[in-house]
């Protein structure tokens, strides 16, 4: 009877084979989830084909600069130096009452003692002829466009696109202005106030 005890422990310390279900159901689970991955990158190349078609069949691109001659670009770097050396024109005594200085307005000085119209040194400048921009490019936006007031579509198809860009009035409604610009997209004209900003505009 003291021989049997021994070997029977050793036959119960057997049982290993429960080990390995367990081992067997992690490996299947990254399976399934490897499985799932690639439909997700399918449908997230999908939609970015579709906006190069509608791209397609929205007409000519709006030119971003006007086609000036060289004459008049030159021009118009020079009026932007001009602008940066022109002083801020004050009011007489805008310092002095807040509802002549609020708005930033001008009006000549008239007073026979006024320093400012005797061209003091310490009183701010006067308007002259000497500080205006070069004739050429008077008007024009700093992309070198004319800008002209649009109301209707009319108006749009007298644009040249070249030279002059659309400003859309006031007057017009949003539902008409959204109109009016994807006209304006159609035919390849800069809307210079649009509701609606392209890619390229923001």
């Amino acid at each position: 009877m003291a021989d049997e005890t021994p070997t029977e422990p050793t036959e119960v310390t057997a049982p290993v084979p429960a080990e390995t279900p367990a081992e067997a159901t992690p490996s299947k689970a990254p399976a399934r989830r490897r499985a799932k991955a690639p439909p997700k990158k399918e449908a997230a190349e999908a939609p970015e084909e579709k906006p190069e078609a509608a791209k397609k069949e929205e007409g000519p691109r709006a030119p971003r600069r006007a086609s000036l001659p060289p004459a008049q670009e030159k021009l118009l770097r020079a009026r932007g130096e001009i602008d940066r050396r022109r002083p801020l024109f004050g009011r007489q005594a805008r310092y002095r009452y807040y509802r002549i200085g609020r708005d930033m307005s001008w009006r000549r000085p008239r007073g026979l003692q006024s320093k400012q119209r005797r061209h003091y040194g310490y009183r701010p400048k006067i308007v002259r002829i000497g500080y205006r921009s070069p004739a050429r490019v008077r008007g024009l936006v700093p992309s070198g466009f004319r800008p002209i007031l649009v109301h209707t579509d009319r108006d749009l198809r007298a644009i040249d696109s070249k030279v002059e860009a659309a400003v859309i009035a006031r007057t017009v409604g949003t539902r008409r202005r959204l109109v009016l610009e994807e006209a304006a997209r159609k035919l390849g004209i800069r809307v210079l106030n649009p509701i609606v900003k392209s890619e390229e505009e923001t």
